[in-house]
């Protein structure tokens, strides 16, 4: 499998738009032309101008017609999407919840014990390490369902919804890597106020983008 359409952000900075109701006010447009962005599911509506779509489901494409009309990187772990959509490009998932490295291509579940669809936020954040970012902006990582699951809601039947146990499972995730993306000289930084990651610095996106 080729990797050849993976992108070189070395050394910049990228937000990544997770689904926490925080991300819907977080003021995303500020940070157009000033970062790389990777948005996952549903994130591409709050920044259309996204240089990448992540989203783990083959229903969820399916749902979307493989949401053609976005314009930057449509990613995935679905064999089941890149095949329908073949815009799509593949990634595949190890089981394991430390962020991966390299080889291309391959990253971690965030997870070693759900099944490899489990944490798409971890996903994304892996990506965004493989693609070079030397700061990482998380928004929308909430990693509470106090104000809601998402911030446009439910997702419809047929797609998966964070439940207290899951939350519970990807906040040990993301923030068991906190000391390791830290040692890779990777700058991580949590720009959702209600989030209740623990290990990353909390910033508004304003100052993390200036920071």
């Amino acid at each position: 499998m080729s990797f050849d359409w993976f992108p070189d952000w070395t050394g910049q900075t990228c937000i990544v738009v997770g689904g926490g109701p925080s991300a819907a006010t977080a003021g995303l447009e500020q940070a157009k032309g000033k970062a790389r962005c990777v948005v996952i599911n549903e994130g591409y509506r709050l920044a259309p101008w996204a240089d990448a779509l992540y989203a783990a489901d083959s229903q969820w494409w399916s749902l979307k017609m493989g949401c053609r009309d976005f314009r930057g990187l449509h990613i995935s772990q679905s064999d089941e999407a890149a095949k329908r959509f073949n815009w799509i490009k593949l990634v595949r998932l190890i089981r394991k919840d430390r962020v991966v490295c390299g080889p291309k291509g391959l990253i971690a579940a965030g997870s070693n014990d759900r099944g490899l669809g489990a944490n798409s936020g971890f996903q994304a954040l892996n990506l965004a390490v493989q693609f070079g970012a030397k700061k990482i902006i998380l928004v929308g990582y909430d990693m509470t369902a106090k104000n809601g699951v998402h911030w446009h809601g439910r997702h419809p039947d047929g797609l998966n919804n964070p439940s207290a146990g899951s939350l519970s499972r990807w906040r040990a995730a993301i923030d068991g890597n906190a000391e390791f993306l830290k040692s890779l000289g990777i700058t991580v930084v949590n720009a959702s106020p209600v989030s209740e990651l623990k290990n990353y610095p909390k910033m508004t996106l304003e100052q993390a983008i200036a920071a």
